[in-house]
């Protein structure tokens, strides 16, 4: 009987101690075709499977992943961003979903306020969550550690219908050193009958600290940096999707969903292009790979870029494209690629240290369960 009693005990701890793997270098990779997050080795290369069971929380169509300054990962969530917003049909599961670095679901982080599909999260210097409410061009806020609505940071000062230089169909979020907000637009709007327009600039903006920290008006952010000149690659339009700081903090990178990563400083001058294009795409040709978010690495990796890519030519298949120390060429991808069947249709990546590996997660809760313990566009394209 004793014999019986303890071999579930070692067991556990065999899986705690003995198998206690991490991905030290991990990037945490939302798939909005699958409804999941899977883990990629940035040392090694390799992918180490699903992070989360697909679709666990309610997730559905993840997009952009961020980790809380509490250590867990922050995923906005809520179906396809296209069709008629007012449609009784239209997604009304917006959130920002909250798991923690070992894939337990802890909780629905943001929602309510009138959040609809949302995209980029940050966490403001006063620890408030900022969402991307994207079909109703609005940045909302959040209490980071209840969740409780705290109201409309900014708009498009239209009802979502659009305005010059404005808030039209945010996307990235990300807060500098300074307490400054620079967000990424697609230069959508909803039309009059609640369709998806496309009737402005891609621009990123920037919101003072003095706007952040509410004490300015946020009616008219700056434009940081206006719609570029298309690349090579592209197929014809601008998206401006992703944002990453360097480590140097000196310097923004910017991806475009329809091609390209550009560098600019903090002046919002133009520094560096860095080609996408890993399909070989002939200039002139209407491209098939699109470029979701960026991050930089962590650890020995911190100075590396990484975007995440999906060709639509070959069922929407993913690949991490990495760039060592943040360079490449402008005229042809120069990366590192790493493509791979798990991942389907990517588009947020965070780097994130100390990610158990999923086989590892898997064995711990194996041995905890033999205590008795285990709970368990084209533009962009809609998502």
């Amino acid at each position: 009987m004793k014999m019986r009693l303890h071999v579930p005990i070692f067991l556990s701890l065999f899986t705690l101690v003995g198998f206690a793997a991490k991905a030290d270098a991990a990037l945490l990779i939302g798939n909005s075709d699958s409804n999941t997050i899977i883990v990629f080795d940035e040392s090694t290369g390799t992918f180490q499977g699903d992070f989360i069971t697909p679709g666990l929380g309610g997730l559905r169509s993840p997009d952009d992943l961020t980790i809380g300054p509490d250590g867990s990962l922050y995923v906005s969530s809520g179906g396809n961003s296209g069709g008629n917003l007012f449609a009784p049909a239209y997604p009304q599961d917006s959130a920002v979903l909250r798991y923690s670095l070992t894939g337990e679901f802890l909780g629905v982080a943001a929602s309510g306020g009138g959040l609809a599909r949302p995209y980029g999260n940050a966490f403001a210097p006063d620890g408030s969550l900022f969402v991307s409410s994207f079909r109703t061009n609005q940045i909302l806020r959040y209490d980071g550690t209840t969740g409780a609505f705290l109201g409309v940071f900014a708009s498009d000062n239209n009802g979502g219908l659009g305005t010059l230089n404005g808030l039209n169909g945010p996307n990235g979020l990300l807060f500098a050193p300074d307490g400054s907000l620079y967000v990424t637009t697609e230069g959508t709007v909803n039309t009059a009958t609640g369709d998806l327009g496309f009737l402005y600039a891609s621009q990123v903006l920037r919101y003072s600290p003095e706007q952040v920290a509410g004490l300015a008006s946020t009616e008219t952010p700056s434009v940081f940096a206006d719609q570029p000149a298309l690349l090579p690659e592209s197929p014809g339009f601008i998206s401006l999707l992703g944002l990453a700081l360097a480590p140097t903090e000196d310097s923004l990178y910017v991806s475009d969903f329809a091609g390209g990563i550009r560098q600019y400083d903090l002046a919002g001058n133009l520094l560096s292009v860095l080609s996408t294009n890993y399909t070989g795409t002939l200039p002139g040709t209407p491209g098939s790979n699109f470029i979701g978010s960026l991050t930089f690495g962590t650890g020995a990796n911190s100075n590396d870029l990484y975007a995440i890519g999906f060709d639509t030519a070959n069922q929407n298949i993913g690949s991490v494209l990495a760039y060592s120390g943040a360079e490449g060429s402008a005229d042809t991808f120069s990366g590192s690629l790493f493509t791979s069947s798990s991942l389907e249709r990517p588009i947020g990546v965070v780097a994130a240290a100390g990610v158990p590996e999923p086989a590892t997660v898997a064995g711990l809760m194996l041995g905890l369960g033999g205590l008795g313990l285990a709970r368990l566009r084209q533009r962009r394209l809609p998502d």
